[in-house]
């Protein structure tokens, strides 16, 4: 049983292109505070963003989420 999970990772990875995911870091952070619920609604809606008393970071312009579980390898061969 033990060697089912015993791989030999430079065998079978031996010629696989290099992966490098890299880090998306911010240029700047600003720390903005607001005195009233009502500042925060209007900062929000000035930079066209959902915000809430629990939000604690935001990106400008709004980062573009995908749904990373519909990128798929498929070998066509």
């Amino acid at each position: 049983m033990d060697e089912l999970f015993e791989l030999d990772w430079q065998r079978e990875w031996h010629d696989m292109p290099e992966f490098v995911q890299e880090k998306d870091e911010p240029f700047a952070m600003v720390r903005v505070r607001f005195r009233t619920q009502e500042d925060l609604e209007n900062f929000a809606e000035l930079i066209g963003q959902k915000m809430t008393p629990k939000t604690k970071s935001v990106w400008h312009p709004a980062l573009e989420r995908s749904n990373k579980q519909l990128l798929r390898w498929k070998d066509v061969t």
